[in-house]
């Protein structure tokens, strides 16, 4: 559940809740499993899956009451870490399972039951065993939910006049079975969305729309189909169908390529949508100009949605957005609310290529794409406003709020050790230190030196999923600079404390500056912390 910009998610109240409710699978109508106790992940032990997913066919038709899920998984065995007939791994809650099914790479289909040679079920997902010695092969599954009934806003839910989707961190699980981890990223070839035309008159999904029209089995229901040509993991996914009002508008790119804009809600909300369009091709022209990244779908859309668990979502090409951080008038908002989403609709755009083109390895590299967005979007803000004033901005919610986190019991580093729950590290830490640690490197390296690195953290990583050390190489080897004593911002907790002396020498005309920072311990663990790279301007 990553997505706002820190400022807005803790000066405005929108920082998501930790707590999770019991979550159950369900085969057929009668067999629950209890959900298992909670278990401490370590970021030491991170291992790759059995198996790669390469491509997802999907096919969601939205009823009444139940919506079902048809998913074909096009599997490719991991060589690196496993061997052929390796157990499939898939995470699911909340499922109800109607069937599984194992196409072979000849294309020959096998209907899998629940036993040692077909899946087995438990409270966590599904796990199958019976995919034989095959390295390639499709797995299709059928599961039914009930997104009406889902309180928790994570996965597929309906929310006033419209269904849409909350991925981010692990909500993949609650929409069907998948290995729902960042790392597995996979092309989303074909996503068919089909429903009522009167209740859900417009469907989106992520992509580029490659077809649409009215069921042929029923004249009162209609579908669309989108495809997304760049591998993404679940976590990106998104899926929106309602009775929803827009404006639309176009872009041009540096290369010269049109891109459609739409910005949605609720029909009755329309006329606050201008600020936040405004606000997007700002982003877009500034992305191009600073760092020369362009957008590379046909399609951007933003959905305003009013019960929304976080401040934003990066949805690739479908970006998901709370109300208050999208509608704006000049009756109704102050410049800070205008501020405010100017702010976050950078952060959410910007990710699309800090976040989204090149992604985390796994959660504990949060900060990887939060501290480096946070960072863009505070330039960018700074940018489209007054530097300075932005700057006092950060500083002030630093000091209000991060400060007193890492000298408190909740103090972690950016890059997390361990967790029980994911959803516990969308924090200041992580999100506003994070990008402090990112303006450093700005800071050691320059302006020109920044770029450099961040054009080879491109070039090197494009369509991954890597971990702070590769940012943090990318930066070192692009600039001829040895940045491994940095990485200690990374590794410990804390505030340093810094002690600065002045001296001036009236008859040299100079003045002298002694900067010493203290060396202590986290307050939270009582560890002794190492110094850290502080460089000053």
């Amino acid at each position: 559940l990553a997505a706002a910009p820190a400022a807005a998610r803790l000066v405005g109240g929108l920082r998501p809740t930790a707590v999770r409710a019991a979550a159950t699978v369900v085969q057929a109508e009668t067999q629950v499993l209890e959900k298992a106790p909670a278990v401490e992940k370590f970021r030491k032990d991170y291992r790759q899956p059995n198996y790669w997913i390469k491509e997802v066919q999907l096919d969601v038709r939205i009823f009444d009451g139940e919506t079902k899920v048809e998913a074909v998984l096009s599997c490719e065995l991991n060589t690196s870490v496993a061997s052929p007939g390796a157990e499939l791994v898939l995470d699911g809650e909340d499922l109800k399972l109607e069937a599984v099914e194992l196409i072979s790479a000849d294309g020959s289909a096998k209907a899998l039951v629940e036993g040692k040679d077909g899946y087995e079920l438990s409270s966590e997902g599904m796990v199958v065993r019976g995919v034989g010695s095959n390295t390639t092969f499709k797995l299709r599954t059928r599961v039914a939910i009930e997104p009406e009934r889902n309180t928790q806003l994570s996965g597929l839910y309906f929310s006033g006049c419209m269904y849409c989707t909350q991925m981010e961190a692990e909500g993949f699980r609650r929409f069907t079975y998948f290995p729902d981890r960042p790392d597995v990223m996979a092309k989303y070839t074909s996503v068919r969305i089909e429903a009522d035309k009167k209740q859900c008159p417009v469907l989106l999904g992520n992509g580029n729309e490659i077809d649409k029209g009215t069921c042929a089995d029923d004249p009162s229901r209609h579908f669309a189909v989108f495809q997304d040509p760049f591998a993404k993991p679940s976590y990106l996914f998104a899926v929106v169908a309602g009775k929803l009002g827009g404006i639309q508008d176009t872009f041009t790119t540096a290369s010269g390529r049109t891109v459609k804009l739409a910005v949605f809600s609720e029909p009755e909300n329309v006329d606050q949508l201008d600020h936040a369009m405004v606000s997007l091709k700002k982003s877009m022209k500034w992305d191009e100009d600073r760092f020369g990244l362009e957008y590379d779908l046909d399609v951007y859309n933003i959905v305003a949605v009013n019960d929304f668990n976080m401040g934003a979502m990066e949805n690739k090409g479908l970006n998901v957005f709370n109300t208050a951080l999208t509608l704006a008038r000049p009756d109704t908002a102050t410049d800070g609310d205008y501020e405010r989403i100017e702010g976050v609709i950078g952060h959410e755009y910007f990710h699309n290529w800090t976040g989204n083109r090149v992604t985390c390895r796994d959660w504990f590299q949060l900060t990887l794409k939060e501290g480096l967005t946070v960072f863009r979007d505070q330039e960018f803000s700074g940018d489209m406003g007054s530097p300075a004033v932005k700057r006092i901005e950060e500083v002030r919610i630093l000091t209000a709020g991060q400060f007193r986190e890492d000298g408190g019991p909740m103090a972690h580093p950016i890059r997390p050790e361990s967790y029980i729950a994911m959803d516990n590290f969308y924090t200041a830490t992580v999100y506003c230190k994070g990008a402090e640690v990112i303006r450093m490197y700005q800071t050691l390296l320059g302006r020109d030196g920044f770029r450099k690195g961040m054009d080879l953290y491109f070039q090197r990583h494009d369509g991954s999923a890597v971990s702070c050390d590769e940012f943090r190489a990318a930066m070192a080897d692009a600039n001829s600079r040895d940045l491994s004593q940095f990485e200690e911002w990374y590794l410990q907790p804390g505030t340093p404390q810094v002690e600065v002396r002045s001296s001036w020498d009236a008859a040299k005309g100079t003045l002298s500056l002694t900067i010493k920072q203290k060396v202590g311990a986290c307050r939270r663990t009582g560890a002794a912390t190492s110094p850290c790279s502080s460089p000053s301007s």
